[in-house]
């Protein structure tokens, strides 16, 4: 294999809710992403279960863990294994009535782990994730790994170019997103097709103004929220070059493993074409700073 490649794997599927049923669904596709070559393993957003944050009920506090901590250790086990490295999306119990949304990197290779806490937390109908998740206050920094230096951020920090381009300017060579988004039933087609694209365009942007490849794993499936209503999560998950190229892209009605050659140098290559990092006016950015410009 060129030593410039990376082997990522993608694991998308739906959740039922219990906690072991949906281990098994993840662990079944890092298995099968490791069999075609896999090197790095992404999974989707809190894949150890429903998507909780669509009603706000303390109960669901219950669903949180400590890190180390049950799922952590288990796929930590798993990465040691089938030596390569796993991203895995978990609710963090941090201490009493202090959560986060995390996503912790389990390196088989190296036996070693990081962790990012989401730092962008919505409160949008049917994502009520600011009742539940604390910021996360670790910053944008890149977590290395026997595989390269990974900037990993979660779901709702895929809209904000500002987390994109930290995590570039402290080294990432890929941005990485675990993703829970989809419909509301009650949307017309043209507002879902709307949406979908702007997901899409949005993260090939940050690919493009950063010179590096990315790669989003997004759950799929019907989640109800106890009402009848609920989200239908879209899948849809894909990788992109330092271009904004799509290099693969998965189904958005069904369960399905991506596994995707990443050439590392490119980024190297566009960059040297394409020098938005040499060209930028950092010493006109500062307003950047407020939160609005009155």
């Amino acid at each position: 294999m060129n030593p410039n490649d990376l082997i990522l794997g993608l694991v998308q599927h739906p959740c039922s809710g219990e906690r072991t049923t949906d281990w098994a669904a993840s662990e079944a596709g890092i298995r099968a992403a490791a069999a075609r070559g896999a090197q790095l393993v992404l999974l989707q957003e809190l894949h150890a279960g429903r998507y909780f944050c669509q009603t706000e009920d303390p109960a669901h506090f219950d669903l949180a863990e400590p890190i180390p901590g049950p799922s952590s250790e288990h796929f930590a086990a798993l990465a040691a294994e089938l030596q390569l490295v796993i991203v895995a999306s978990l609710f963090e119990r941090r201490a009493a009535g202090l959560y986060h949304n995390t996503a912790v990197v389990l390196d088989g290779p190296r036996g070693t782990q990081g962790r990012y806490r989401k730092m962008h937390i919505p409160d949008d109908p049917g994502y009520y994730e600011k009742y539940y998740f604390t910021p996360g206050d670790l910053g944008f920094q890149p977590i290395d790994t026997s595989v390269g230096r990974l900037g990993v951020m979660v779901c709702w920090d895929q809209w904000f170019p500002e987390a994109a381009r930290l995590m570039a300017l402290a080294g990432a060579e890929i941005l990485l997103y675990p993703t829970a988004i989809g419909w509301d039933d009650t949307d017309d087609a043209a507002e879902q097709a709307r949406q979908y694209a702007a997901w899409r365009i949005v993260q090939r942007g940050h690919a493009i103004a950063n010179g590096l490849p990315l790669a989003a794993c997004n759950r799929t499936g019907f989640e109800e929220d106890g009402s009848g209503a609920g989200i239908r999560f879209w899948g849809g998950s894909f990788v992109v070059g330092p271009q904004g190229e799509i290099l693969a892209e998965a189904a958005q009605d069904q369960a399905e493993v991506l596994v995707v050659r990443v050439d590392r140098q490119r980024s190297e290559t566009v960059r040297r074409t394409w020098p938005y990092l040499r060209d930028r006016r950092i010493d006109a950015y500062g307003e950047l700073l407020k939160r609005y410009r009155d």
